[in-house]
């Protein structure tokens, strides 16, 4: 499983919490519970097998262990966990997928720290690859 440092995580959103509007912080978040929004912060991102997102991220570092429908913008290192479901665009310096995640969208690796800043500059990215998941079967 790849680590990331969570450090500076100051911010939880608790398993029954359900947050609704957009989330902009400085510092690290650890989602369990549920956001319909964006979320934006200059720290790490990190989403609980439990937790869901319905809203576009934009985050320093980013390890997704739960459901996000949205767009996830890092300007470093985002984890695809083994029970993460993504569907929407990736855009990142480093991306590692672990065995069992389920992906669909595009991937687009960052030239430079300024395109990850700025989400609008995303049509000026040219995607690196694309896949998808939707078989259940580990063989497929």
């Amino acid at each position: 499983m790849a680590k990331l440092d969570f450090k500076n995580v100051q911010t939880m959103i608790g398993a029954g919490a359900v947050v609704n509007g957009p989330i902009t912080l400085k510092g690290g978040i650890i989602i369990y519970g549920k956001v319909y929004g964006d979320i934006h912060t200059d720290g790490p991102l990190r989403i609980t097998v439990s937790g869901k997102v319905f809203g576009n991220i934009q985050a320093s570092d980013a390890h997704i262990g739960g459901n996000v429908k949205g767009d996830i913008t890092v300007t470093n290192k985002i984890v695809l966990g083994s029970k993460s479901e993504i569907t929407g665009d990736l855009i990142y310096s480093s991306l590692i997928i672990e065995d069992g995640a389920q992906f669909q969208g595009s991937c687009s690796v960052i030239g430079n720290k300024e395109s990850a800043i700025d989400p609008s500059k995303k049509e000026d990215l040219k995607p690196r690859f694309t896949m998808a998941s939707t078989s259940s079967d580990p063989n497929a």
